[in-house]
């Protein structure tokens, strides 16, 4: 049945929906989500029907959904614009039915106002892959000018070095990739990288910053060690699926390396990123699946079968 709206909810249906590595970490039980659950949280679609208190959208009007689904708006964390840190945190496809169907029901505070530049399978995956790549980008304290290494090219990796090229147009991007010659280190040096390699390599040279987007521990010890003195590590992934190798700290610690990790997001992201990747403008390569094909598209998601951001298009 399709869900009701009450008080400052919305009704969506919805158009497509992205598919996210998050999604796997849910399935394979290393996120475990509410069960039974539908999945899905880089929504777009049309305001359906209000909920009596909404006020903010209009009835047609194209919207999307990011991985924050709600948080409680009052503890510290949400006081102080941390809210992706709050305790009562809940994400869209997770803690919440998200959009990996027909239609779904949120808040309209967590909804946001979709650029019309954007078609709505380019604009699924800037819902999480380009926001929380934004995040991940300003967490690293990157300046104009400074060398970043990115570990993995998928969908968050191709959005972020298109917003590297227009925020430090002086800056170099070397890309690190699980094979040679693969499809993402291909689409990688089409979108501009400075240097492709594979997660092994020495990089040309050292690395200011650096952002893991992978979903295994390895990286994280190889970007340390091609990391600068006093350089960071961002480390972009909601859970690994093997262990981060043992790090001896002289090698790979000292000279105040830092490593930090992104945890979640905040609806300021959401809307400085889409405002971001509208002047840009961010043209994500997608890959288009029909809803009934989302097993497929989770399956070659897994073993990189694709370039870019794998989207449902929803019928």
């Amino acid at each position: 049945p399709t869900p009701k709206p009450s008080g400052k909810e919305i009704l969506i249906e919805i158009s497509a929906c992205g598919v996210c590595h998050t999604e796997l970490d849910e399935i394979e039980g290393r996120k475990m989500p509410k069960l039974p659950v539908i999945l899905g949280h880089e929504v777009i679609g049309r305001v359906k029907e209000l909920g009596d208190k909404a006020k903010r959208f209009e009835l047609g009007e194209r919207v999307g959904v990011a991985w924050i689904y709600s948080a409680c708006g009052s503890c510290k964390f949400c006081k102080s614009g941390r809210e992706n840190l709050c305790y009562d945190f809940k994400a869209t496809g997770c803690d919440a039915d998200g959009g990996y169907a027909e239609y779904m029901i949120i808040n309209e505070d967590f909804v946001y106002p979709i650029p019309d530049v954007f078609s709505d399978l380019e604009a699924a995956p800037l819902m999480c892959a380009g926001a929380i790549g934004y995040r991940a980008l300003r967490l690293t304290g990157m300046k104009d000018g400074d060398t970043i290494g990115l570990y993995g090219f998928g969908a968050s990796a191709h959005i972020v070095i298109q917003i590297v090229k227009y925020l430090y147009p002086n800056s170099k991007v070397f890309v690190f990739t699980r094979r040679r010659n693969d499809e993402p280190s291909k689409l990688a040096k089409e979108m501009g990288a400075d240097w492709v390699g594979i997660t092994g390599d020495t990089s040309p040279e050292k690395l200011d910053c650096a952002i893991d987007t992978t979903p295994v521990g390895i990286p994280v010890k190889e970007a340390l060690r091609n990391l600068e003195r006093g350089g960071r590590l961002v480390i972009n992934a909601i859970r690994k699926e093997t262990k981060i190798p043992e790090l001896e700290y002289a090698e790979y610690l000292w000279n105040e390396k830092e490593i930090k990790s992104v945890a979640n997001i905040t609806r300021r992201d959401v809307r400085e990123f889409l405002e971001i990747a509208s002047q840009i403008p961010i043209k994500p390569e997608v890959k288009r699946f029909s809803l009934e094909e989302a097993n497929k598209a989770l399956i070659m998601l897994k073993y990189g079968k694709y370039r870019g951001a794998g989207v449902l298009k929803i019928d």
